[in-house]
């Protein structure tokens, strides 16, 4: 048996290292002409472009990598149905299902790989990506985060450099709220404090406004605030969760709890991250039985067009759930857990009869 697990390993990394680098080569160059394409305009040199490509590659692969697993399982049972040696397997008392079993502990290795490994490397290098292409994004001037000491958003609006610190984000209010606007050479051009600011809009109402300005203190009741923030935009601005590593993503739920934010995106993200290996399974699984059920289709060709259309269909589910749960229409453990639960259902019926295909 330690034989076959040998020569079933080899063959399954040597696919895997096959498709590896064919996806990865596709992404590079379609990063490379995205770059091109966004600094079009700018004196960059096309170091510089290469350069973001590579850093923005790792983290892509990592969120291709059930589809590449997919693609690997074809192209390992492809291999074997062409050089026969399937038929070897079997003459020998190998049954389909302890290749099964085998593939399934390889991708569960894998699987741990990629999650404890390869994706703390991958999302220091968006990290790094983000940092280097946000100088010439026109979100370069914007900024908004969470931290343990409060929501942060720095802005730029007519010439002048605002810096808000908010406690907690109540709904569509920032509570607790301290306000510094500065002119272009960084001299404070006067401060502003509330305990309520209603941020549904671009133009903020800061409510019993205190403000203080040439050592001057005035009250205002309603003071409107230009701005380029609202609470969807503060919402999808601040952070970019692939960026983050695990460590990275627990203090940010952290934050977000302190700060009466909702919990939600983070939550998701690391339920996704968490049950990665547990997808790989089920996607190995899958593949496996699709490549088993269909052996007797001549031409590889099929072959893999028949499982590229299933990952298909799988990838706009699992991506039609995952949506469904950030939106809050089901809960969160659900959207993580329905597509597994499905791919489930779905080997375990083709599992029927498998060591007689």
């Amino acid at each position: 048996m330690k034989v076959y697990i040998k020569f079933i390993s080899i063959i399954f990394f040597k696919s895997l290292f096959y498709v590896l680098i064919i996806m990865s080569s596709l992404v590079f160059i379609l990063n490379i002409l995205s770059e091109l394409e966004f600094f079009k305009n700018e004196n960059v040199e096309i170091n510089f472009t290469l350069f973001l490509s590579i850093l923005n590659t790792p983290i892509q692969i990592f969120e291709l990598f059930p589809f590449i697993l997919l693609i690997t399982v074809q192209l390992f049972f492809i291999k074997i149905y062409e050089n026969k040696e399937i038929d070897i397997f079997k003459y020998s008392g190998l049954k389909n299902s302890s290749i099964i079993r085998i593939l399934s502990a390889l991708s569960i290795f894998t699987g741990v790989i990629a999650i404890t490994l390869f994706y703390s490397f991958s999302s220091n290098l968006k990290n790094i990506y983000i940092e280097l292409k946000s100088v010439y994004t026109s979100d370069g001037k914007y900024l908004a985060v969470i931290t343990k000491n409060g929501l942060w958003i720095k802005d730029k609006v007519d010439n002048k450099i605002i810096i808000t610190n908010a406690s907690a984000i109540d709904k569509n209010y920032l509570t607790d709220s301290f306000i510094t606007e500065f002119d272009e050479k960084f001299n404070v051009i006067r401060n502003i404090q509330s305990n309520k600011i209603d941020i549904s809009k671009s133009t903020w109402k800061i409510e019993k406004a205190k403000i203080y300005k040439n050592n001057d203190y005035i009250k205002n009741d309603i003071l409107n605030l230009k701005t380029n923030f609202d609470v969807d935009r503060i919402q999808t601005l601040y952070s970019n969760l692939s960026a983050l590593n695990f460590i990275e993503l627990y203090e940010l739920k952290d934050n977000y709890t302190k700060l009466n934010y909702s919990t939600t995106d983070v939550d998701m993200y690391l339920l996704k991250l968490l049950s990665y290996p547990v997808y790989l399974l089920l996607i190995t699984l899958f593949s496996s039985l699709i490549m088993l059920n269909i052996k007797q289709i001549k031409g590889s060709t099929y072959k893999i067009l028949i499982g590229l259309f299933f990952s298909v269909i799988i990838y706009y589910l699992n991506n039609f759930s995952f949506v469904m749960g950030t939106t809050e229409r089901i809960s969160i453990t659900l959207s993580i857990f329905a597509p597994l639960l499905l791919l489930l259902i779905i080997n375990f019926l083709m599992l029927y009869g498998v060591n007689e295909k």
